[in-house]
């Protein structure tokens, strides 16, 4: 910095504060809080708050590495999560994700899709593809849901992501349940998309593949708000089926729920 920290405007500290290395912050905090003007006290206290909210975060997101850390410790180099999305809802299919991270990976931000904004989740959603080792995505349709009912579709949805693994894990960390039908070592955790960051990494691209579905199936059978309220029982859409019958994206074994 060529001009004095006196002479620089609020905007200018702002970034320079932005620019400084870690060793060099406690130096410029103290510069800044013998400074006469309030604002560049007030930068100092925000940055100070902005860095305990970051070490925070990290640490919720190291808490959430246990049982991935337990895993390799093990002798599991590779450990992916699996996490499904729409089991609930009256239309539509469920999604399956699997998601192998990369050791020690962390994400700001990294949770339980149900915990998430939209906005938040297509963020993630974004990051997570563009990080992650592998990912794959399985999809149970209307008819599978019917044919064999929501909780073996949701494990064939499982189990196709989980093929879609290159490379392929020595260990899945699963939401739940454990999936029949696999060879591979697994580790069933009940809640897992808050306590498992590979768990919770799969619940969010499950997540956002189903919502962007269903966005797809709101042009294809306009009137019953799919892109609102995603399929689920809302006091809309039930509105809507009474008023107009069910469409061929709705899981008619569901249906009788509500009649």
């Amino acid at each position: 910095m060529s001009r004095p920290v006196a002479e620089l405007t609020l905007a200018e500290l702002r970034l320079w504060l932005d620019c400084l290395p870690p060793r060099g912050r406690a130096r410029a905090f103290a510069r800044l809080e013998a400074d006469g003007r309030q604002g560049a006290r007030e930068l100092v206290c925000r940055h100070r708050q902005a860095r305990r909210a970051v070490a925070g975060e990290l640490l919720r997101l190291r808490r959430m590495t246990g049982h991935e850390i337990a895993a390799r410790r093990q002798g599991a180099v590779l450990v992916a999560g699996v996490d499904e999305a729409g089991r609930g809802p009256l239309a539509g299919p469920v999604v399956a994700a699997a998601v192998l991270l990369p050791p020690r990976y962390r994400l700001l931000g990294l949770d339980d899709s149900k915990r998430l904004t939209p906005q938040a989740r297509e963020s993630l959603f974004s990051a997570l593809i563009r990080d992650c080792l592998a990912h794959g995505v399985g999809v149970a349709g209307v008819e599978e849901i019917d044919r064999v009912n929501i909780a073996q579709a949701a494990w064939a949805a499982m189990r196709r992501a989980v093929a879609g693994l290159i490379p392929r894990p020595d260990l899945l960390l699963v939401d739940g349940y454990p999936i029949p039908g696999l060879s591979l070592a697994q580790q069933a955790i009940v809640g897992g998309d808050r306590l498992s960051l590979a768990i919770a990494a799969a619940s969010v691209v499950a997540k956002v593949t189903r919502d962007r579905l269903m966005v797809e199936l709101d042009a294809a059978h306009p009137g019953y708000g799919f892109a609102r309220h995603k399929g689920y029982a809302t006091a809309e859409h039930l509105r809507a089926i009474a008023e107009r019958g069910p469409c061929p994206s709705h899981r008619r074994s569901f249906l009788g729920r509500f009649r």
